[in-house]
């Protein structure tokens, strides 16, 4: 019998994320995949400017930005400023339901600022770091690559990943977590973390309810090569047939037919489906001469009932399916990923009880609630027929409002994200870096956070507040520095998955009963 801390049932993104979040606090952490090798599938082609931070925290930021100028040498390069409200061709700006409109061009940014500090949402209170964060821009990244980089991490952390290793068997007891492969080996953990997709064989197995909506679509993704091409318009393109999206790059195509769901969902995708599709919905008499990798997708929309269940929880795809329009499951994913993992390692090393896992559940299921809502809200403004036409007409003018345009941008981007209801207006918001300049010059905040450790921002050189953190020093880093982008902020408590949980500025005394009650919180007692 195989024996671990944790066992994650799942090698993709999300899965080699929680183990490496794992592996770096000093868990034992087993991977089983039930896929031999790498799908080479095509799936996500970006990840947001919030999980970059993230990644790069983690450490990862030089290697995909390597990756990301390798393959932005072969994309296409379209004009700057956007498509037309219909289709056409995407410039810098993100799109909601192909309404290239989200965000704002360098040229709009200072007055759309000014704009929206009138009414501030998210970052805006953190002054020059929150307009940072909040101007950073997507990373190209296919889902394939990402998954290497993630590989290669937790390897270099020794952890272990079991190819075909197909999952049979789950059963808890007060004590772990038995799992039983398909050659009928037992796998011993103390939890269990099913990161195994929208058909998780952990959450059926385990008794998770899974509700939500059915499919009425049916969509096509592939990368092909093409003949008779010429009469397809790069970029988004909807009509009275469906959708077109080429590009871009080469060779990606991506339909989508309001016509039901497909009558088989594991049929094998083949060169003349995607070719026939394409026809109906371009109209051009194109002719597939081969295809490199090609998928199926639909709008089933369903979340688990809850994210944990004693000593199994979920992950991904496993705790929740959608559309794939705004580009919002992989990062969501991501985000279930780095809110477990330190939470995780806590409770098994003994610095937290088993509470801690219930805030897990508690803060990143409104947030897929939230994903579910608006690509649902997506594919009703993509329907082609005259109400959607007419809804569509009416979004397209809305979006050109700043308010609006912030408002949609932050929550496809996943930039409105906030586990707090009350207190300060960052507090339980994701840290942007706060530009700290110690007496060797400045320091990224990603090169503080390597170790796994929260970390307490100590701005206003108060011996008081660094004392506060006395008992925590094993599980929290202290830093005492200046910050030239957080304006009258005076002290900050950084959870490790870079949320605030404590928040102190110039206006008031820092509230030391605060931190210390935060500290309690996130990291356990003091010792």
């Amino acid at each position: 019998m195989t024996n671990a801390d944790v066992v994650v049932v799942g090698g993709g993104p999300v899965g080699l994320m929680v183990a490496g979040e794992l592996l770096t606090r000093g868990v034992s952490v087993t991977v089983l995949e039930r896929l031999t090798e790498p799908s080479e599938t095509i799936k996500a082609g970006s990840i947001s400017g919030r999980t970059v931070e993230v990644l790069e925290r983690a450490g990862l930021g030089a290697e995909l930005a390597e990756i990301e100028q390798r393959i932005m040498a072969t994309v296409a390069k379209p004009a700057r400023g956007g498509g037309t409200p219909g289709g056409g061709r995407p410039g810098a700006r993100g799109h909601f339901a192909g309404i290239f409109k989200l965000g704002f061009t360098p040229e709009e940014l200072p007055m759309a600022m000014e704009l929206l500090e009138l009414r501030p949402r998210g970052l805006f209170e953190a002054g020059e770091a929150g307009r940072a964060s909040i101007g950073r821009p997507m990373m190209i990244m296919p889902q394939l690559e990402l998954e290497r980089v993630l590989g290669r991490w937790v390897a270099r952390l020794g952890g272990t990943v079991r190819r075909g290793a197909e999952v049979t068997g789950v059963v808890a007891d007060d004590d772990g977590v038995t799992v039983t492969l398909a050659g009928g080996e037992p796998v011993r953990c103390r939890y269990l973390v099913g990161c195994d997709g929208g058909r998780s064989a952990v959450r059926r197995l385990t008794g998770f309810a899974f509700p939500g909506t059915a499919p009425t679509m049916t969509g096509h993704q592939a990368i092909v090569e093409l003949t008779g091409a010429d009469g397809l318009a790069m970029g988004w393109n909807r009509n009275d047939t469906g959708l077109m999206v080429y590009g871009p790059f080469p060779g990606r195509v991506l339909t989508v037919e309001f016509d039901g769901p497909p009558a088989d969902r594991d049929a094998p995708v083949t060169a003349a489906e995607v070719q026939a599709s394409i026809r109906r919905v371009s109209g051009v008499d194109v002719t597939v001469t081969a295809m490199r990798t090609g998928t199926r997708f639909t709008d089933n929309a369903r979340l688990a009932d809850g994210y944990r269940r004693g000593r199994v929880l979920l992950a991904g795809d496993a705790a929740h399916v959608h559309s794939p329009f705004g580009g919002q499951g992989l990062n969501l994913g991501l985000g279930d990923a780095a809110n477990l993992g330190w939470k995780l390692a806590a409770v098994l090393a003994g610095d937290a009880d088993e509470t801690l896992l219930d805030s897990y559940s508690a803060e990143r299921h409104p947030v897929a609630e939230r994903v579910l809502a608006n690509t649902r809200a997506q594919l009703a403004l993509l329907r082609p027929d005259p109400q959607s036409d007419a809804l569509r007409a009416l979004f397209t003018e809305l979006m050109d409002l700043e308010q609006v345009n912030w408002y949609l941008t932050s929550m496809i981007g996943g930039l409105d994200v906030r586990y707090a209801s009350d207190g300060h207006p960052l507090l339980g918001r994701f840290c942007p870096d706060p530009g700290l300049v110690t007496a060797d010059g400045p320091v990224p905040l990603a090169e503080l956070t390597t170790d796994g450790r929260g970390l307490l921002l100590d701005l206003a050189d108060d011996p008081a507040v660094v004392a506060a953190a006395t008992g925590h020093a094993d599980r929290v880093r202290v830093v005492t520095a200046p910050a030239k982008n957080l304006g009258d902020v005076t002290g900050l408590l950084v959870r490790p998955d870079g949320h605030l949980a404590w928040v102190a500025d110039a206006a008031a005394p820092a509230d030391l009963d605060a931190l210390s009650t935060a500290l309690a919180t996130w990291f356990g007692p003091a010792r």
